[in-house]
């Protein structure tokens, strides 16, 4: 009761705006849509009552919500964290009716712990460690370099840094932020807890086009501008070329704050706009060179190269629909082919795009009013090409020409624990692919 008392001024002070104002523009009418939706999700938890304070996180500077907890914390110690577990089962027939010889199997994908520190008001540290495949253990025999005494073996895991970085926020609308960064690229790669995205799986265009999760040191600027506009603007370590390859270009080409090579720097930047609550659209783009210092008979390779997206986002009264589309080139294509012995339908494209649609609806309200559960059937549809564009004299690899279609269900017993179940059938031009169902269950806190 006492909470519904504190809001009364604010709701008098919303509705009596109109009648107050002049003759309001555009951006006026904006701002008073997003009070007025701010002022309804106070009037929400306050009639939910303690139980909606740890209902929902919200996200804040390019983080996903549990990753943004530090932002609205106390000065001190902040954690959170987030877990996906993942069943994969495989169709015993490709496309073309051969056996596909893929076994089934079930992982525990990542358990991940954020841990920040608010230094006070606009300094703040915050990361994300990350543990895969439900730990980490050696699985072969090390095998000795004689001559170096170095070696190596097969492990079943990883531990990762995510991301770690420093906030200095001079305001909402200008910051500074350095460490490893997240690369301002599509709607997952900064977003990719798994309540927040659709499907058991992540889009494989966010997989193969944009090299989700794609992470790399560097610093820069970030804010959130009057009338919804948000943006940030970093200068990163580059892609490394030797890792590149036709089927995901730049998947292996990340290095990921681990020992980089830093001879060839890239600038990210992304700018969205909230035009009214639930909104969301905007564009990002990478340019940088790969080479980092590679050279051939010609001189050095530069391998120079640009992916770009946009994107929109609408959560509006029970409706989540989504689009993406991304297109990225690599100069150089051939000397970089030739520098890594690749050739004939395993080349490198010159140019590499992909893009989807994806939606998803609550129908719990029709099925049963009342507390907070959603069942949200889902579809997502995604065609891509990984040698869009190829160097003169090179044919294309049909089976590098897919499309994806997914379609499920998921389950929310509470808005940060998810429960999805979903079927991908897989094509390529080659009929070589192989559908699959897939079962996954992620948490955030």
């Amino acid at each position: 009761m006492t909470r519904h008392l504190r809001l009364l001024p604010l709701a008098m002070l919303l509705l009596a705006t109109p009648a107050l104002a002049q003759p309001a523009d555009d951006s006026r009418l904006v701002e008073l849509e997003r009070r007025v939706d701010l002022l309804a999700r106070e009037l929400e938890s306050a009639r939910l009552g303690e139980a909606a304070d740890t209902a929902a996180y919200r996200s804040a500077f390019g983080l996903a919500p549990a990753a943004s907890k530090v932002y609205g914390a106390r000065p001190g110690v902040s954690v959170g964290g987030y877990g996906e577990a993942l069943y994969e089962n495989f169709d015993a027939r490709r496309e073309d009716g051969a056996p596909a010889g893929r076994p089934d199997r079930v992982d525990l994908l990542r358990q991940i712990v954020y841990l920040g520190f608010k230094f006070g008001d606009g300094l703040l540290f915050n990361s994300e460690i990350e543990l895969e495949h439900a730990g980490v253990k050696d699985e072969a025999e090390v095998q000795v370099d004689p001559a170096t005494g170095e070696g190596a073996a097969e492990l079943s895991g990883e531990v990762n840094l995510e991301f770690a970085y420093v906030d200095w926020m001079r305001s909402r609308s200008l910051g500074a932020r350095a460490g490893l960064l997240l690369v301002p690229v599509g709607l997952v790669n900064e977003y990719h807890e798994p309540p927040v995205f659709l499907g058991a799986r992540r889009p494989d265009v966010e997989q193969r086009i944009i090299p989700s999760t794609w992470r790399a040191i560097g610093a820069g600027v970030f804010g959130e501008l009057p009338a919804g506009f948000a943006y940030r603007l970093y200068l990163l370590e580059g892609l490394d070329m030797t890792g590149f390859s036709p089927s995901s270009p730049l998947r292996g080409g990340r290095q990921s704050g681990s020992q980089a090579l830093a001879q060839d720097f890239a600038v990210a930047g992304r700018a969205d706009w909230v035009g009214t609550p639930g909104l969301l659209a905007g564009a990002s783009a990478y340019v940088g060179n790969s080479g980092q210092g590679a050279a051939d008979a010609r001189g050095r390779i530069r391998a120079r190269t640009v992916l770009w997206d946009v994107h929109a986002r609408l959560d509006w009264r029970g409706l989540d629909a989504r689009a993406v589309l991304a297109r990225g080139t690599l100069d150089d294509a051939a000397r970089v082919n030739a520098a890594l012995g690749l050739g004939g339908g395993n080349a490198l494209g010159s140019a590499f795009a992909g893009g989807y649609l994806e939606a998803a609806y609550d129908v719990m309200p029709l099925l049963r009013p009342g507390p907070r559960v959603e069942l949200l059937p889902y579809a997502r549809y995604e065609s891509y090409d990984t040698q869009q564009d190829l160097p003169a004299g090179l044919a294309g690899n049909p089976a590098y020409r897919r499309t994806t279609l997914t379609l499920g269900a998921a389950f929310k017993p509470h808005p940060n624990v998810v429960v999805k179940a979903d079927r991908q059938i897989r094509r390529n031009e080659a009929d070589t692919e192989t559908s699959q169902w897939n079962a996954a269950l992620g948490y955030l806190f």
